[in-house]
């Protein structure tokens, strides 16, 4: 239904005309003419497209984000910072931009949203420009019901299962962009159960008004299929047989579709491949009870070596060789050397894994390392080993949303300790009685042993990256039993619980929050042997930044011992300020207890403060300035009491 589009303006005030006193109401095609013809004194004198957009503003807008809006626009408002990017008036953009709105708004389930005025503004200087645009966004067309039918096909759990899945809700704005994934989602749960030729088509009817729609999707199944055969393309020194003992499916069984998403994601997880494809091998218009399945892959050099380097305000120069063959003795099997170094870290590990056993949903990891750290309150040198049995699912999530990945494993450790506390504890006399307390040599400062332990690890992820993630969550979960019938010389049981939450923000800008509890104590009477290294600190470039590294913990003589019981939580609010470099505004809180699960949330240290990062290909160089909101009172930083309510943290490369 055609309608009509009155806009109104107000112009620059700029010679020779009068814009204010123009009339309010005018058609959008005056107020082109005005505004175009005002702007062109300016451009006269400096040349075309010397006008700056300096602000870009909205009112009116209820239904979406202004961040949505202004990112379909092609007139953008300037940044604030001098160094970057700069946005100049065009005539042509803007008229295609009050067009551009009605049609986003539409889109969206309100097809009589209309541009109800826009306010320009010239400064002084008559280089740059203010625009504001009042939005009419006008009643949305509400969606009154979703139908489905022709969905006997799928079992009646799951199709309950799909109805709550879906992205386009009842009562919801009719958005075309979401009834279209609504249908895709569907369709997807047809291919998963067999139909691998289903079709599905999405029409409405007007509701109970001439507001609301009646949404129908109506299934066409096809044929029910089971996979055939499977033919493999690209392969040269990996064998078909691993090709396939990846695959999730076999012929014979029900063509499902998560199998195939599944089965391309682990033969991209084995590293040996850079590329990997599945899909049915099945002719234009052809629709087979058996589909003969075809698998594409591109292999990666076998022989791989990596460099790492970076700097640190805590581990100073640091630098890693990493040298592995993905494809060692056939199989897939990967053997990687590892050597790191850094003031605080250093020292070589062999990893071997077996990408299949018992079946194509777990793999084994075994290690051999020699390892010696020196953190601020001790020195360990670990030799030893450990195996890792692991199971990861990845599940496809509803259409548009991310990947959820679980991940289970086990670990049984067998490594011999060897550690010392720092020196500084050592030549305090009044430490004597704390050495002895904690099971070390009151002379030497030494303790030693071996620890057996074995571990259960849990993991739920959606976030979309390991290393910079913008959106999503994960939840870690770690449980250790040392001693007891797996021997050794410690005893323990160990519980931490970790979360991380990314969510993006208006105008570029992300919010990062990570929580961490746990506590290391006994189970079943007092016997309780943990060595010094296991127990909990805090501070540091990761921790607490307002104070330094191993600076948070219970205290002896001044001293931070470690404890048994450990939470922090840190919340960063990260904002784009020109290219690779962004702004940081961070809160940490958190404190460690002595005895085991002796959690006091009232009990807190705080630090805030700002940061940076910059983006490089070496990894991200950062910078936080930490300040302590409560500082620990008698604290000995270097042996003399804590001065300084601040830390500077400064690192380049990613952390080890």
């Amino acid at each position: 239904m055609a309608r009509d589009v009155f806009l109104t303006g107000r112009v620059p005030s700029l010679p020779p005309l009068r814009a204010r006193a123009l009339p309010r109401k005018c058609s959008g095609l005056l107020i082109f003419c005005l505004l175009c013809s005002a702007l062109a004194v300016d451009a006269c004198k400096q040349g075309e497209g010397t006008v700056k957009v300096n602000k870009l503003s909205f009112t009116g807008l209820h239904a979406v984000k202004v961040s949505e809006l202004r990112g379909v626009l092609a007139t953008a408002a300037s940044s604030k910072f001098p160094w970057r990017a700069k946005h100049y008036f065009s005539r042509t953009d803007f008229e295609a931009d009050l067009k551009r709105i009605p049609a986003f708004y539409h889109d969206r389930g309100y097809p009589d949203a209309k541009v109800r005025s826009f306010d320009v503004t010239l400064n002084n200087a008559q280089d740059a420009v203010n625009i504001t645009l009042d939005i009419d966004e006008g009643q949305p067309v509400i969606v009154q019901a979703i139908e489905f039918n022709g969905f006997d096909a799928v079992p009646a759990k799951h199709l309950a299962s799909l109805k709550q899945r879906i992205p386009l809700k009842v009562n919801a704005a009719l958005d075309l962009a979401l009834a279209q994934a609504t249908r895709e989602t569907a369709l997807d749960e047809l291919k998963d159960h067999g139909y691998p030729y289903a079709s599905v088509t999405l029409t409405k009817r007007q509701g109970n008004d001439a507001r609301s729609q009646i949404l129908t999707l109506t299934a066409t199944p096809g044929t029910l299929a089971h996979y055939g055969a499977i033919t493999i393309e690209g392969n040269h020194k990996v064998s078909n047989h691993v090709i396939e003992r990846q695959l999730l499916f076999r012929p014979g069984s029900l063509f499902r579709l998560s199998e195939i998403q599944s089965s391309q994601r682990r033969l991209f997880d084995l590293q040996t491949f850079h590329f990997a494809n599945i899909v049915p091998n099945v002719g234009e218009g052809q629709e087979p009870a058996v589909v003969p399945m075809k698998v594409t892959v591109t292999e990666s050099k076998p022989r791989q070596v990596n460099f790492g380097v970076g700097y640190g305000s805590e581990e100073k120069l640091r630098g890693t060789i990493d040298w592995r063959n993905v494809n060692f003795m056939g199989g897939a099997r990967m053997l990687e050397l590892q050597s790191k170094y850094s003031s605080l870290s250093k020292g070589v590990r062999m990893n071997f894994r077996e990408p299949y056993v018992f079946s194509p949903h777990y793999d084994a990891l075994s290690s051999i390392e020699y390892w010696h750290d020196a953190e601020p309150s001790y020195t360990l040198n670990t030799e030893g080993g450990r195996v890792v049995f692991e199971r990861a699912v990845a599940r496809p999530g509803p259409y548009s949303q991310r990947v959820a990945t679980t991940t289970m494993s086990m670990t049984y450790t067998n490594e011999y300790q060897n550690y010392r506390v720092s020196q500084e504890a050592l030549s305090t006399p009044s430490f004597t009685k704390t050495l002895i307390s904690l099971g070390l040599n009151p002379l030497t400062g030494e303790g030693h042993g071996d620890l057996s332990s074995i571990a259960f690890d849990t993991q739920r992820s959606t976030a979309d990256s390991t290393v910079n993630a913008q959106h999503g969550y994960t939840v870690n979960l770690h449980l250790e039993q040392s001693g007891r019938e797996l021997g050794g010389s410690f005893e323990f049981v160990e519980t931490i619980l970790e979360g991380r939450y990314y969510l993006p923000l208006p105008g570029g800008a992300e919010l990062a929050v990570r929580a961490r509890g746990g506590s290391i104590g006994s189970i079943g009477g007092p016997n309780l042997q943990v060595p010094f290294f296991r127990r909990y600190w805090l501070g540091g470039a990761t921790s607490l930044r307002g104070w330094g590294l191993f600076e948070v913990a219970p205290l002896a003589n001044g001293l931070p011992i470690g404890g048994h019981t450990v939470y922090e939580n840190s919340l960063e609010v990260h904002v784009p300020i020109w290219g690779n470099l962004s702004g940081v505004l961070f809160e940490d809180d958190g404190n460690v207890w002595n005895n085991a699960w002796a959690f006091n949330l009232g009990d807190l240290r705080y630090d805030v403060g700002p940061g940076l990062r910059y983006q490089t290909p070496i990894g991200p160089i950062r910078i936080d300035l930490g300040y302590q909101l409560n500082p620990i009172a008698g604290l000995l930083v270097n042996g003399a009491p804590q001065t300084r309510r601040y830390r500077i943290h400064f690192s380049i490369g990613q952390a080890f």
